[in-house]
């Protein structure tokens, strides 16, 4: 490689730029033009963090090692009863533990 971008990469960049800022502007022009929320979207738009939360965590979970599994138990078990901050304190010491001293 030479490090430059051939033409059909830098429209597809280019494409990707444009449909990304098109979806993102569309949907806040969309509900600035409304009076009110309609309750079905209201409850598509509440079930919006849930559904990124799983896109992110299921792919690590169910590809990942015996550590990963873990530590992500121990954060769940945690998120339950702590806030974020030892949520996350508890999963990253849990794969610590995993890795280090169990060899996992």
């Amino acid at each position: 490689m030479n490090g430059s971008l051939d033409t059909g990469t830098l429209l597809l960049i280019l494409a990707a730029a444009v449909a990304t800022y098109l979806t993102r502007i569309g949907g806040y022009v969309l509900i600035t033009r409304m009076r009110s929320i309609p309750p079905r979207m209201e409850a598509a738009l509440n079930a919006v963090p849930a559904a990124v939360l799983t896109t992110l965590v299921a792919p690590a979970f169910f590809e990942g090692g015996w550590d990963v599994k873990i530590a992500m138990l121990v954060a769940l078990a945690a998120a339950l009863r702590f806030p974020g901050l030892i949520m996350l304190a508890a999963g990253w010491a849990a794969v610590v533990i995993c890795r280090h001293l169990l060899g996992l």
